[in-house]
């Protein structure tokens, strides 16, 4: 998913890829090291995956929550 993509997501639906990444990305070594898994690089890409959505969810914390601050 591109970067472009998750910024359009509502709250709601990042909460929900970041749970269903967070789940995959547990099942993912165990996957590898039973032999069922083809493609090693998807654990890669769920982690970067999974921290793209924690960035944004930070992000948009921050920017809500310091609107009233003065620097």
């Amino acid at each position: 998913m591109k970067r472009k993509d998750i910024r359009q997501l509502n709250e709601m639906e990042l909460d929900k890829l970041r749970h269903d990444t967070s789940e995959e990305l547990g099942k993912l070594p165990f996957q590898k090291a039973t032999g069922q898994m083809e493609n090693v690089h998807l654990i890669r890409e769920k982690r970067r995956l999974l921290a793209r959505v924690l960035t944004l969810q930070k992000e948009r914390v921050t920017t809500t929550s310091g609107k009233g601050r003065k620097n």
